[in-house]
């Protein structure tokens, strides 16, 4: 019986060591360089980077777009999804459609001024009929914390 226990606190702890290196929180996130330039979050078992306009100090119409991948950081294909941007100012609201542009990115076009408390969400139907959404705050300033500097984009997953 006691090999049994042995046994069974061995697979606890080691499912316990490797379920924190899968979640990451937006911190985490922000200190990572992302592939596109933009600011990368959690949806469900993915990750969704949102890369905005950073140069429009009044409104325009301006670019979006939206790359997918796992939490390996592999692509995953945008062929068969849809998806919508919501960016928020304040009590402003514009809706933005996004659509499939190759490999594992989604892009739209609406009219926004890049401004710092720029809100947005997310939301992707993937084609099994499953949304996943993720919420961004894609222009603040995002300070690295001690020894993020050195990191070369792995996520160390």
């Amino acid at each position: 019986m006691k090999k049994f226990t042995c046994f069974g606190l061995g697979l606890a702890l080691l499912a316990s060591l490797g379920t924190p290196a899968l979640a990451h929180d937006d911190a985490t996130l922000d200190a990572l360089p992302s592939p596109n330039g933009g600011q990368v979050r959690m949806a469900g078992a993915y990750h969704f980077e949102l890369v905005v306009a950073k140069d429009s100090p009044t409104a325009r119409a301006n670019p979006v777009a939206v790359y997918l991948t796992d939490h390996a950081d592999q692509k995953l294909p945008a062929a068969g999804t849809k998806g919508k941007v919501i960016l928020l100012f304040g009590k402003q609201k514009t809706e933005i459609a996004l659509t499939p542009a190759g490999d594992n990115k989604l892009v739209g076009q609406g009219t926004y001024a890049s401004l710092p408390a720029m809100k947005a969400i997310v939301a992707i139907t993937f084609p099994d009929g499953r949304t996943e959404q993720a919420r961004f705050t894609p222009l603040m300033p995002r300070p690295l914390p001690a020894g993020a500097a050195g990191h070369q984009g792995q996520h160390g997953h």
